[in-house]
């Protein structure tokens, strides 16, 4: 079994790089619909983590369970939390899915989960992002195979960490995970792309 864990910030001073480009209001609105686009491509049976309380009501209303973490940690101990909950499940395998992904949708997913699945254990499947190194989507088989690098350069990091402890690294490489919204230029881009 694979779980899909999906991790949320809150929308709280959300896309805060975007300040240039979008007010705050604009900002939160942003993010919460694609908070709700990424639980929507997830799927059923998929987890929610969440320090925010108003995320995991969203969660809810999409029909999946969140866990709320005490405070905001960041996005790799949230990760973590959901790789714990992964492993108490007794799940093979985890799908770490960020939230900011405007053109993610389940048929891309499925896609992911069904290349991890036909991967031999130990092995690490990574989304890249576009430009900045970052890595917007990560299989992990078994949950816990390599460590939580999530941030600038992550893809560098994932892949060190991987082969150097003798798991197999593989890139998935899809427009619909590779493009985030971080910068002001994305929703130039992402204004061009329809």
């Amino acid at each position: 079994m694979t779980l899909v864990v999906v991790l949320v910030k809150s929308f709280e001073g959300a896309k805060t790089r975007l300040g240039p480009a979008l007010g705050g209001g604009g900002r939160r609105a942003l993010a919460k619909r694609y908070a709700g686009v990424a639980m929507r491509a997830a799927g059923e049976g998929a987890l929610v983590v969440t320090s925010s309380a108003e995320v995991a009501a969203m969660a809810s209303r999409h029909g999946l369970e969140a866990i709320l973490e005490a405070a905001p940690a960041g996005q790799n101990p949230a990760a973590r939390v959901g790789i714990e909950e992964a492993l108490r499940r007794g799940a093979s395998s985890v799908l770490l899915l960020s939230s900011d992904l405007p053109l993610v949708r389940r048929p891309v997913i499925k896609a992911m989960l069904e290349r991890g699945a036909g991967l031999a254990s130990p092995a690490a499947l990574a989304a890249p992002a576009t430009g900045r190194g970052g890595t917007n989507a990560l299989f992990l088989k078994p949950p816990g195979a390599i460590g939580l690098h999530f941030g600038d350069d992550s893809l560098a990091a994932f892949e060190s960490d991987a082969r150097s402890h003798g798991v197999g690294f593989e890139l998935f490489e899809a427009p619909e995970l590779a493009f985030d919204v971080d910068e002001p230029e994305d929703l130039e881009r992402l204004t061009a792309v329809g």
